[in-house]
């Protein structure tokens, strides 16, 4: 059944329990896409110069054809599609800090080299969904694109730090993108009790002001961030 009909009927999950649904998810989900699509015209019409989507549900875990993780349409990956077909830009990087890897996105451009993806997640062998190992690159024409920084439970700050010096800033010199993109996740706090990362909010000011270095180095403040 198709999710749009899940929601008109009334049911209640799409596809599996953990995505639940009601009559208006359907609708608020299509929102949240073009809550980032009317935030990538802001920034690249220059209206503003970046912007935040504090939208929902999430849309990381999303596939190409299935929804996954309270995840419908991913909201992320058809930003950056839209940037390449309405902006014609080659080069886009996507990088994702919410604690559980990404799977959706990191798949959906596991092939295209035009757009790169990173990640910082927990580990996967003790975290939803359990993808995001180091070996996890690409595939094909996409191979060296697709980048992962797994994080053991019980490490934060400076595994933070180490991680996005000794990982990110390199592959951001190589790649040198030319719009950024994040997938935005809070949830690696050390007081979520759902994870086992210990990120404080000292650690999240770094992640943030270490990210907005990257982007005004490289694409000249040009970024949204999307929950």
């Amino acid at each position: 059944m198709k999710f749009e009909e899940t929601c008109i009927y009334g049911l209640t999950e799409f596809e599996h329990p953990d995505n639940a649904v009601c009559r208006d998810t359907y609708d608020i989900a299509y929102l949240a896409v073009g809550g980032v699509l009317r935030a990538v015209d802001a920034v690249m019409s220059g209206e503003l110069d970046n912007a935040f989507c504090a939208v929902r549900p999430p849309g990381h875990h999303a596939e190409e054809s299935r929804p996954m993780g309270f995840c419908y349409f991913n909201n992320v990956a058809v930003g950056a599609r839209y940037l390449q077909k309405q902006y014609g830009l080659d080069r886009i990087a996507i990088i994702d800090f919410d604690v559980h890897h990404g799977n959706g996105t990191q798949h959906v451009f596991d092939n295209d080299p035009s757009v790169f993806y990173y990640s910082i997640h927990e580990h996967p062998s003790f975290a939803y969904p359990g993808t995001g190992r180091e070996f996890e690159t690409g595939v094909g024409e996409g191979e060296g694109h697709t980048l992962n920084s797994p994080v053991l439970p019980g490490r934060g700050d400076e595994e933070y730090r180490r991680l996005l010096t000794q990982d990110l800033l390199p592959a951001m010199e190589k790649f040198n993108p030319e719009f950024i993109i994040f997938s935005a996740g809070f949830d690696a706090h050390v007081e979520d009790l759902m994870s086992g990362v210990t990120l404080t909010t000292a650690g999240y000011d770094y992640v943030t002001e270490n990210l907005l270095d990257l982007v005004d180095r490289f694409t000249d403040g040009k970024v949204i961030s999307v929950l």
